[in-house]
């Protein structure tokens, strides 16, 4: 199998974070995020890491540029520092930070690179955040003009655009687990941060396409098909409630259905505050859905916990470091039926990868078979998608660097280049080369 098995027109790329990877938190005018002070929060982070160097690709983004482009892909996608650009969250615009955006797209245009634009990664300016964060109205503002700012600089060069990257993550792990920045825990404030952001992309869709003629916009959705661990039929009806709560929440209003009845009366009192005329700005036709793809859940019924009654299960015989389980066909699963059940316009799987417990051998290779066997599985299973008739229009893997990994700090390796984060040498995996090998059509064998 190689890229000549894919339609022609595939978009093949690599995917980072820019929180993940840049560094140079106070160089430039760049101002604090929630990730900021998170990281730095003694026993939030393993080992007490944090973003404040990651990968220095602040300063070394030619070189990542042109790691890139050896490697064959034609499109990358990547994140915006919101403070950065607006190190307060709004009002001033720093020139600086904007201006390192600017070289970048330029760099990767010149290099003959699409750049994929992500406005939200997660990285909210710790000023906004100290006004009330996500769970108040008034950052959605905040966020249509941080939008209208950025596609103003860059809406001439950048052609595809994403609002937000997995808007889940950031409400319920950061908002109801506590495990991610803002590391709050109250699952009525995350039901009203998840309804904030949906609210956010919708009504920045305009804006983007005013300011960025001819570009597609869409959003990421990290997506799992869910199994019941058993045919009980309690079960069974938790496993509908898992996939109400991670896909169909988030799924259902982006195409126009509203939020899942079955889900309201679920949460109940903890249900968020609408506003009418929410629920149409939130479905804003859309020229794509990324979707993010690790693994599969597959859940019971238990009366022990407090919010739905789910406990997920350690399923299947083969995970990565993370512990997630190995399931490639839950790739093919959710491509097919999003296209069925949603029809977006187009599909990017803009998120998948493995990390595992690489280690350099003494030839300074890194021998990464397990992950490199992941991408093959998973490849194949992108190309029985398109068979089944989904509009799959490209992927993008997770990621082109070893970087900060949020919560878990450097620990958990997720890169197809090995990153020695005490002197930034970059190293090819192998499972680099054979993504490289498989784009110019002649894959590495066992």
């Amino acid at each position: 199998m190689n890229r000549n098995d894919f339609p022609g027109d595939f978009i093949w790329g690599t995917a980072t974070a820019a929180y993940q990877i840049e560094g140079a938190v106070n160089e430039d005018g760049r101002g604090k995020s929630i990730w900021d002070t998170f990281s730095h929060t003694p026993g939030k982070v393993k080992n007490g890491h944090n973003g404040d160097m990651a990968c220095d690709h602040y300063h070394r983004y030619p070189q990542d540029i042109a790691l890139m482009k050896e490697l064959g892909v034609n499109a990358y996608r990547f994140s915006l520092a919101w403070p950065r650009i607006l190190p307060d969250g709004r009002g001033k615009v720093n020139q600086q930070g904007l201006g390192f955006y600017q070289r970048l797209v330029d760099e990767l245009l010149e290099k003959g690179l699409t750049p994929w634009v992500t406005l939200y990664h997660w990285d909210l300016p710790q000023a906004l955040q100290d006004r009330g964060g996500w769970p108040h109205r008034d950052t959605v503002a905040a966020y249509l003009e941080y939008a209208d700012v950025v596609t103003r600089r860059l809406g001439d060069r950048v052609r595809h655009w994403i609002t937000f990257n997995e808007p889940w993550v950031a409400a319920i792990v950061g908002h109801l687990w506590g495990l991610h920045a803002p590391g709050l825990q109250d699952p009525a404030t995350a039901l009203q941060v998840s309804h904030h952001l949906l609210l956010a992309h919708g009504l920045a869709v305009p804006v983007l396409r005013q300011n960025s003629p001819r570009s597609s916009v869409g959003i990421t959705l990290n997506l799992s098909p869910v199994h019941p661990a058993s045919p009980a039929p309690e079960d069974v009806a938790a496993a509908r409630r898992q996939d109400g709560f991670h896909n169909r929440w988030f799924l259902d209003p982006l195409y126009g259905f509203g939020y899942p009845v079955d889900m309201l009366e679920a949460f109940g009192p903890l249900a968020p505050k609408i506003e009418a005329g929410d629920l149409e700005k939130i479905a804003a036709p859309t020229d794509f859905l990324g979707i993010n793809y690790y693994s599969r859940a597959v859940v019971r019924h238990d009366p022990a916990d407090p919010f739905l009654h789910i406990e997920q299960v350690r399923a299947g015989s083969e995970h990565t470091f993370f512990g997630w389980e190995v399931y490639p066909d839950g790739l093919r699963e959710i491509i097919v039926r999003v296209a069925r059940e949603y029809r977006p316009k187009a599909i990017y799987i803009t998120e998948n990868g493995a990390t595992y417990p690489d280690t350099v051998s003494p030839d300074g290779e890194i021998y990464d078979l397990e992950r490199q066997r992941y991408l093959e599985r998973h490849f194949a299973k992108l190309l029985e998608a398109i068979r089944e008739g989904a509009p799959l229009g490209g992927y993008f893997l997770w990621s082109l660097l070893d970087n900060f990994e949020w919560a878990e700090g450097y620990e958990k390796r997720f890169g197809i280049t090995y990153v020695d984060f005490a002197n930034q040498k970059r190293t090819l995996k192998q499972s680099g080369r054979w993504y490289q090998g498989f784009l110019r059509g002649t894959p590495l064998t066992h």
